[in-house]
């Protein structure tokens, strides 16, 4: 506790630049299926449907559906499998984590004698994103050295600056430099003259390069739902959600590489691991507006408008690199660049993109209903500020040209048989990058069953989503990666009390 009090207190001067990168907006913007048992049961296609607590967060007129007060809670396991493949050589890792994914309760106030009969007030949250997941990626580079990342930052740098400052004195890619150079990654090119600004990699030529890639991390982003709702004559109901969101990602990342290529009298790296941890909390608000009208006792119609959620985002930021060098006379003492620091970057702020989404369900009476949602975002609207910041000026404007406005489909079905209910559904989200190498479409499925006892209601569900993505291990200079297929497998319950 002692040395981590230390390392707080000699890390108090911010860094300048910042370190943020498109993931970082991504992982705030995107959402898993998440919810109540019959919600994912049906891949979440409530926006005209209604009467399901998660359902507001698909359109908030959903709680005036309600007949009576509810209480429902939801706990679900969530399981990621990755399967890696980088230059050829495949690896799998799997990661599973159980928490509680849903608890809220709806509170109905009816009328039967005013054409504005009824008047509903809800209290939701949801944990809208897991982060917990592992990946590991490993294979042999015959081209491209981790070193090029130190490259890439300190070319550019004079030499008198990283000679002469310390990590927390410099800046987020003057520290990247350090970091290099004081690790005998890379040298500079005239060692003798402070103006040098130009740098050479340290590291055994001849390509070749074993290299892994292991990433931890862990976290949630949740949101509370403040709904109130109303209906018209039972045939139109209008709504509005006030969305409250907090969210906690932790993130350890480690790159290790090592070759046996030919050594010489020159001192040489042959082996170096550089590890990073980040961790970000935050806040952020957002609202919904929505309307369900119900055309015939058979068919509705639903739309809803999302708001961007913006956030108040904080990161922290912990590097160390550890190098060894060697000669044809034999290995060298290890190089270890610890600085101890942990970075305080200045509080920003994240707008994620808005959403509308259009709705159509059909009512076979008492027996069984399908419903479709199709859902609008534009992820090239997604912005970090302040944008007087040259750095997150740029950024924007990267992020508006590769990001792409997207289409989401979603498919539910149910049946009921006396107490039982038999769910289904389907999904398809085009991918948020206009390159969909990057990150693909997504593919789920989804089933469930669900008992009604009278007053007491068990619902149990089961999805899955398939993505591919490539992951890039570092963000410039060495910017080759894995492509990655990732699997994610849900099993929820939900406990549903009427009042």
């Amino acid at each position: 506790m002692k040395k981590y009090i230390f390392l707080l207190f000699v890390s108090f001067a911010f860094s300048i630049a910042q370190s943020q990168e498109i993931t970082d907006a991504l992982r705030y913007s995107q959402e898993n299926l998440t919810g109540s048992a019959r919600y994912r049961a049906m891949s979440g296609a409530f926006g005209a449907l209604g009467g399901d607590l998660s359902s507001i967060n698909a359109n908030p007129a959903g709680s005036a559906i309600f007949s009576n007060n509810q209480i429902a809670v939801t706990l679900s396991n969530f399981y990621t499998k990755n399967n890696s493949n980088y230059f050829g050589t495949e690896t799998t890792t799997e990661n599973s984590s159980f928490d509680l994914n849903q608890a809220g309760g709806v509170f109905v106030f009816k009328d039967p004698n005013k054409d504005w009969k009824k008047f509903s007030v809800a209290v939701n949250y949801e944990n809208r994103n897991n982060f917990n997941n592992y990946l590991f990626s490993a294979g042999t580079n015959t081209i491209n050295s981790v070193a090029n990342y130190f490259l890439s930052y300190a070319n550019g740098v004079p030499l008198d600056v990283l000679n002469n400052s310390t990590y927390q004195e410099l800046d987020h890619g003057g520290q990247q430099a350090f970091l290099g150079y004081q690790g005998y990654i890379i040298n500079p090119i005239d060692e003798n003259d402070p103006n040098n600004t130009l740098y050479t990699s340290s590291v055994r030529s001849g390509g070749n390069y074993y290299q892994e890639n292991s990433i931890h991390s862990n976290g949630y982003n949740g949101n509370l739902s403040f709904n109130t709702a109303t209906s018209y004559k039972d045939k139109l109901y209008l709504g509005i959600n006030l969305n409250s969101h907090f969210t906690d990602f932790t993130q350890t990342s480690s790159i290790y590489e090592d070759n046996n290529n030919t050594l010489d009298s020159n001192d040489r790296v042959n082996r170096l691991q550089f590890d990073n941890d980040l961790h970000t909390t935050g806040t952020g608000f957002s609202f919904q507006l929505g309307a369900i009208a119900k055309v015939t006792n058979e068919i509705r119609l639903g739309l809803a408008y999302e708001s961007p959620t913006w956030y108040r985002l904080s990161d922290e930021l912990s590097q160390k690199l550890t190098s060894v060098s060697g000669n044809i006379d034999g290995q060298l003492p290890q190089d270890e660049v610890d600085p101890r620091i942990i970075n305080y970057y200045a509080p920003y702020t994240l707008q994620t993109p808005s959403k509308f989404t259009g709705s159509f369900a059909y009512i076979f009476g008492k027996s069984g209903l399908i419903s479709i949602d199709y859902i609008m975002k534009n992820y090239g609207n997604t912005k970090f500020r302040p944008e007087k910041d040259s750095y997150f000026r740029n950024l924007n404007s990267y992020m508006n040209t590769v990001l792409n406005n997207t289409g989401e489909i979603r498919i539910g079905t149910e049946y009921k048989i006396n107490k039982w209910s038999l769910r289904g559904g389907y999904r398809f989200e085009q991918s948020p990058y206009k390159n969909s190498n990057t990150i693909g479409d997504l593919t789920g499925y989804s089933g469930g069953v669900g008992y009604n006892f009278g007053s007491t209601k068990l619902d149990l569900a089961y999805s899955n989503a398939q993505r591919n993505l490539h992951q890039g291990f570092l963000n410039q200079g060495f910017t080759d990666g894995a492509n990655i297929n990732t699997i994610n497998n849900n099993i929820c319950f939900t406990l549903l009390f009427e009042l």
